[in-house]
């Protein structure tokens, strides 16, 4: 079993020397919690965007980076950890938490029978998809990174039992979670978590909020930062609207000791982002982001296309349900260029993102600090 080190060294009584520190002092900075010197950190962007290519040169850049586990399988996620693992920077491993919301057959039903007409030009009969349900894999995954523990481990979507912070820890990992108000913080922090994700709602993708029913509404990201930080006293990761340096200066200043981004790297040079969502965020008629379900039944911000205008007053709550719906159309949408049956996730700094090297946004990014 490797110990993580969240150093590539890991001299003594160095953030990476092990749990000594962790028990003996409080983590008070970007290197305390992640072992890095810069204090930008590239989100975990499930479903494409996030790569090792993209992790790679934001640790060569002196930031942190986040593999996302999510909707990939077991064996996946273990290959990209070992390639992370050789590389020799401290990179970390988001997990989405299992918490589905549900929605009965009729409601399902009836939506999938309101969106079949859109998958009529690809073959697809949409109307007669099963309703799945399923865990994203939940237990092998925690059974991968208690075996193969790595520096950081973060969850989304709700907070994760204690005894999996508890073995996580123990493993040497950094355990965080991500939270969108101070309520759900201090839930959190209960868990004995090293730190604290505090997303707003004007992050790109799935809001990690608790309670999909009742998003949160977006909110000035330093107004949060200090609501998370000051109910708890916890390390806080600020993340949600980033458009630029200016925000990551601002986000620091109210006491943040790290900012997420996700949206601003979707273009990067290294990340996984499709063709047809690349095209999209530079397209002058795409004028708003706006927070929908349609696509995957759970809240999450996307720039507006025909689909969500079409779709969004009547989709249901109901994830992993209707994520499973609609993904052969957005896969069959993305191969066709067709945005405007694709969901095309982007928080409300999308305007911030050009293509370039990772290695050249981070260092836009930390130029006014």
């Amino acid at each position: 079993m490797h110990r993580p080190s969240l150093t590539t060294t890991a001299p003594a009584g160095s953030p990476g020397s092990g749990r000594r520190r962790r028990q003996t002092g409080a983590v008070t900075g970007i290197r305390d919690l992640l072992g890095v010197d810069l204090p930008v950190v590239a989100a975990p962007m499930a479903g494409g965007p996030s790569t090792t290519r993209l992790a790679t040169a934001v640790g060569t850049a002196g930031g942190f980076a986040f593999l996302a586990a999510g909707y990939r399988t077991p064996e996946a996620v273990a290959a990209e950890i070992a390639e992370l693992r050789a590389g020799g920077h401290p990179f970390g491993v988001n997990v989405f938490v299992p918490t589905p919301v549900p929605v009965t057959e009729a409601e399902f039903r009836r939506y999938a029978g309101r969106i079949a007409p859109e998958g009529a030009p690809y073959g697809l009969d949409l109307a007669t998809v099963d309703r799945v349900a399923d865990d994203d894999h939940w237990d092998a995954k925690l059974d991968l990174l208690r075996r193969e523990p790595v520096p950081v481990v973060s969850f989304t979507f709700g907070p994760p039992p204690a005894a999996v912070v508890r073995d996580l820890r123990r493993a040497g990992s950094r355990v965080l979670v991500t939270v969108t108000g101070p309520e759900e913080a201090a839930v959190a922090a209960n868990l004995g978590v090293d730190g604290l994700v505090a997303q707003s709602g004007a992050a790109g993708g799935h809001l990690g909020t608790f309670t999909p029913a009742a998003p949160p509404a977006p909110r000035p990201l330093p107004d949060l930062v200090r609501q998370v930080a000051g109910r708890t006293g916890l390390p806080v990761l600020a993340a949600g609207g980033v458009g630029g340096g200016r925000d990551v200066a601002d986000a620091l200043a109210a006491g943040a000791v790290g900012v997420l981004v996700g949206t601003l790297l979707l273009l990067a040079d290294e990340s996984g982002t499709g063709r047809t969502h690349r095209d999209a965020l530079v397209d002058p008629a795409r004028d708003r982001t706006v927070v929908t379900r349609a696509f995957t039944g759970r809240p999450a911000r996307a720039l507006r296309n025909r689909f969500v205008e079409r779709h969004d007053a009547a989709a249901p709550l109901g994830y992993p349900a209707l994520h499973h719906l609609t993904r052969p159309l957005r896969v069959a949408a993305a191969g066709a260029g067709d945005a405007d049956r694709l969901h095309l996730w982007a928080g409300t700094g999308w305007r911030g993102a050009r293509a370039a090297p990772a290695a050249d946004l981070v260092a836009e990014l930390t130029r006014p600090l």
